[in-house]
């Protein structure tokens, strides 16, 4: 648009306005300036910051790297000192490794023999184990058959009522079945050949005289002394147990007569193995 200004005495001019979008476009065109110098110093701050940020980074690195290079430095000279110990002792070592060797030779060796030893020992106690249990079963074998004989004598030997009117214990008619007596071992037994004699003879634990043989009827007489007694066994018959009792022996002492001739008489003496508590009185019937 234009104006017009009239002024006396001057020559009318028209002057043209400033239109707005030019003054638009200079705002718009100062905020870009101003918002591109923002950036680049905000951009140029950045770059700074992480220059900075680089140069730490790069002088603690740098620290660390001389502290590996100081710990590479002793490492080294511990195995530089190791090598020169390592060696000074080749020659130990060698020799350490011979006899090792030498040893677990002999190890392997004594190895060997043991196992050899041991084998050896196995057969030889497989044959006395053999040995002994053929041996058990012998003896299991002997000692049935000694049972076996044992009740065989028991039922050969015979039981009777003695002279006292007690029970006697198994009774002997010869020499053989006094010997079988004595395997027993129930009494103890003293085997005597008693002959005329004008005192009396020990036998065993006691003294017995003979004074009288009669072959005919085979009866005999003898007196036997115990206990400072002297008791007389009058018209005896020959298997015939004769009893008497001594102090402080419950069961009876027997005498028997198996064999009798013109002066003698064969017999044994039979006696408990265990002394009782209390003896019989001393007015035991003498005949």
């Amino acid at each position: 648009m234009s104006s017009k200004l009239d002024l006396p005495g001057e020559t009318h001019v028209d002057v043209a306005a400033t239109p707005r979008w030019v003054i638009l476009l200079f705002g718009i065109a100062f905020v870009l300036v101003a918002y591109l110098l923002y950036a680049s110093y905000s951009d140029r701050e950045a770059l700074r910051k992480t220059a900075d940020d680089s140069n730490k980074k790069a002088v603690a690195l740098g620290a660390e790297l001389d502290k590996t290079n100081a710990r590479i430095a002793d490492v080294k000279g511990q195995l530089d000192v190791t090598s020169q110990k390592l060696g000074l002792t080749q020659d130990e070592l060698a020799r350490a490794r011979s006899l090792a060797q030498t040893i677990r030779k002999d190890q392997l060796q004594s190895d060997q023999q043991l196992r050899q030893q041991l084998g050896a020992v196995q057969q030889d106690t497989a044959a006395k184990f053999g040995e002994v249990t053929t041996d058990l079963s012998t003896t299991k074998s002997d000692v049935a058959s000694t049972k076996a004989e044992l009740e065989a004598t028991k039922a050969k030997l015979q039981t009777t009522i003695g002279d006292l009117g007690v029970q006697s214990g198994l009774i002997a008619r010869n020499h053989d079945e006094v010997e079988e007596l004595k395997r027993l071992g129930e009494r103890d037994i003293f085997e005597f050949t008693l002959g005329r004699t004008k005192g009396p003879q020990r036998v065993g634990p006691i003294q017995v005289q003979l004074r009288k043989v009669d072959t005919k009827k085979f009866k005999y007489t003898l007196n036997v002394v115990a206990d400072d007694k002297n008791v007389e066994k009058k018209d005896k018959t020959v298997g015939e147990p004769v009893q008497f009792y001594v102090r402080g022996v419950r069961a009876p002492y027997e005498i028997v007569v198996f064999e009798v001739s013109k002066d003698t008489a064969k017999g044994y003496l039979s006696t408990p193995k265990t002394a009782a508590a209390a003896a019989p009185s001393s007015s035991s019937p003498g005949s």
